[in-house]
């Protein structure tokens, strides 16, 4: 009787050898490219029966006994949100190309799930962490503590220092006061969370001091605030507030897209139009918004430059190199505005 799974039974470094005529510590060399120790007909041999029986080095093995691995994992938080999910993809396209595995964890902004996340995936061997707007922990400040190699993209390290990806978050919306500026509009409003993260309060302060500089500050820059799941239940909140306690401004800073979405549905419901009678600037500029709001102008966000940016700096801490900050442009993407313009 043939034995089935015998002949299923993927060759071994041991099988590649004893075919080869070399030891076992030979073929192990030349399969992780290590070629000077052998000779030239001895390396081609080997490298000749390692195609011909499909040989796969045993990498998870390997990572096991050196305590390392080509894991790489990404936190991020509302996986829903279009700036969390370009963010991942970007990510992984560039570790993949690198040579590297990157697990995916949604903490839904939750400290205690970032840290489950973060032991779990170090049970894992994780060789570095990615850490997409994060946010204090106990665990993180554990990993900080045992120096593990971790990259902060989106919004920096909340309990000091280390290396970040992202954008100038205030000179973004200083630009939105600027465009308003050239646009003639004063009459504004900025909308954000009530509690706002580090990345959304530099957008708001940013815009702010830009206004003063301006000389537009006081009653002609209000503010509105809301609470909520996500951003767009939150920037329907704020709009709502706005408008039923003095009206609707005639232009609108929004540090970002959901929150755009949020005051053009409140518009659509009242029977405004947008931007004719509010011009809206939101940030993230995702790639549905050429789709699907042709109305909004947005603060682009090069997420498609992200992965590559987070692999060199993780390939930087791996080097024992010292975090640093890398700082991507953006760019102000101007759709339609008032009066049929554009």
């Amino acid at each position: 009787m043939i034995n089935r799974r015998a002949r299923a039974r993927p060759p071994s470094l041991a099988d590649i050898a004893a075919a080869a005529g070399v030891s076992a510590a030979t073929v192990s060399r030349i399969v992780n490219g290590e070629l000077g120790r052998a000779a030239p007909e001895t390396v081609e041999r080997v490298q000749r029966i390692v195609v011909e029986r499909g040989y796969r080095p045993n990498h998870a093995g390997r990572s096991l006994r050196r305590r390392e691995s080509q894991i790489v994992a990404m936190l991020a938080p509302n996986l829903d949100n279009p700036a969390m999910a370009a963010i991942a993809a970007s990510t992984e396209a560039a570790l993949r190309d690198a040579g590297h595995v990157m697990i995916l964890c949604d903490t839904h902004d939750r400290p205690a799930l970032q840290d489950e996340y973060l032991e779990a995936m170090r049970a894992q061997l994780a060789r570095g962490y990615v850490l997409v707007s994060a946010t204090a922990s106990p665990g993180l400040r554990a990993a900080m503590a045992r120096d593990e190699p971790l990259v902060f993209v989106n919004r920096r390290n909340m309990l000091g220092a280390g290396a970040f990806v992202g954008i100038d978050n205030r000179k973004a919306g200083a630009e939105a006061a600027d465009h308003f500026a050239r646009l003639g509009i004063d009459d504004l409003a900025v909308l954000h969370p009530t509690l706002m993260t580090m990345t959304v309060a530099d957008r708001v302060e940013g815009f702010l001091e830009r206004c003063a500089a301006l000389g537009i500050e006081g009653a002609r820059v209000r503010r509105a605030s809301g609470e909520g799941a996500t951003h767009l239940d939150i920037g329907y909140q704020a709009i709502r507030a706005l408008a039923a306690a003095g009206g609707w401004p005639k232009g609108v800073f929004c540090p970002s897209d959901l929150i755009a979405y949020a005051v053009y549905r409140l518009a659509t419901e009242q029977g405004l139009s947008i931007p004719d009678d509010c011009c809206v600037v939101g940030v993230d500029d995702n790639q549905f918004n050429a789709w699907i709001a042709p109305w909004l102008t947005s603060i682009a966000i090069p997420y498609p430059r992200f992965g590559a940016a987070v692999v060199e700096q993780l390939t930087a801490r791996w080097a024992g190199a010292p975090a640093r900050d890398l700082i991507l442009p953006h760019e102000l993407i101007v759709r339609r505005l008032p009066g049929g313009r554009g």
